[in-house]
């Protein structure tokens, strides 16, 4: 992605900020069948793509708690469950079953969801965050590897607990006005803002993407953004992300398999930082992009993945 301090070469694809695809809502599953006593699945085909292994594992590796890799290519062991209803969140599309990610991640969410009513926000409704064991996604992103990435709905959560049916169904909000590059003042308000802010300050957090028309919005509320920069620079303009924002979490002290993002540059990235974004030349099609990406395959993640994927 370009750099605030440089001005973007058009022709060229942003870099640094990992894309990620739109999430896509799946039917409900079936209720699983009684397990026979003594049953033992069968082993999975190891040359299917890695997103059918990983997402055919209900489960979290019965490991130390670990993340593997890098946001886009990676795996996640010990993996801890964020509750689907606490007393200012609810986890959303229930039958995906993404409400998985390493501890700090659930720690950080928790935090976050106890900090919002002094925000002027009701709660949080919590979206995907990770598989059981992490890995390429069914469907959907091409980050959320790790269990190190969440995304928080900018819909308030209700003050009354949501049905199953209703978490499946139920839409989010966009932001923005006539699905233009501004937000919409009937809809966007300040809360939305200091929700935002509080979880870009956190000093866990390595990056938060939004819709370019809501950093926009959030350079405006800060005031300064220059005096603001130490928590606007972490707010990264992207591709979508105007029903949620996405907050990805810095790797856990002492986990040397795992890869960070380089830091995000120097500056509160607003003004002529933004202004690339705010035009059409990011959604133009790139010349020589390829209209299908390869299939990502058990080979091509960190080795320690296959032990996660096959650990019972």
């Amino acid at each position: 992605m370009p750099h605030p301090e440089a001005k973007p070469d058009p022709a060229a694809p942003p870099t640094g900020d990992i894309v990620e695809l739109a999430a896509l809502v799946v039917p409900l599953p079936a209720p699983r069948p009684s397990v026979p006593e003594g049953y033992s699945p069968p082993a999975p085909d190891l040359a299917k793509p890695a997103r059918f292994l990983f997402g055919g594992r209900m489960e979290p590796a019965p490991l130390e708690a670990r993340s593997i890799g890098s946001y886009a290519r990676g795996c996640l062991a010990g993996a801890a469950a964020l509750p689907i209803d606490g007393e200012t969140w609810q986890v959303m599309r229930l039958s995906r079953n993404r409400n998985w990610g390493h501890p700090d991640l659930i720690t950080f969410l928790e935090d976050l969801a106890a900090s919002a009513p002094d925000l002027g926000w009701n709660g949080l409704l919590v979206g995907d965050l990770a598989q059981p064991r992490g890995g390429p996604m069914l469907t959907g992103h091409a980050s959320h590897q790790i269990g190190l990435d969440a995304d928080i709905w900018l819909t308030p959560m209700p003050d009354r607990r949501l049905s199953r049916e209703e978490r499946e169904q139920m839409s989010a909000i966009s932001m923005l006005k006539d699905a233009g590059m501004t937000v919409d003042p009937a809809i966007w308000t300040d809360a939305h803002a200091r929700l935002i802010r509080q979880a870009a300050s956190d000093p866990r957090v390595e990056r938060i993407f939004v819709h370019p028309a809501i950093k926009k919005a959030l350079c405006e509320f800060s005031g300064d953004p220059d005096a603001n920069a130490d928590w606007l620079r972490h707010v990264r303009p992207w591709y979508g992300h105007h029903y949620h924002f996405h907050v990805r979490m810095k790797c856990p002290e002492g986990q040397t398999a795992c890869r960070n993002q380089d830091p995000p540059p120097a500056g509160a990235g607003c003004g002529q930082a933004l202004s690339w974004w705010l035009s059409d030349e990011p959604y133009k099609p790139k010349p020589g992009q390829p209209a299908k990406r390869r299939e990502t395959m058990l080979g091509d993640l960190p080795s320690a993945c296959r032990s996660v994927l096959l650990a019972d």
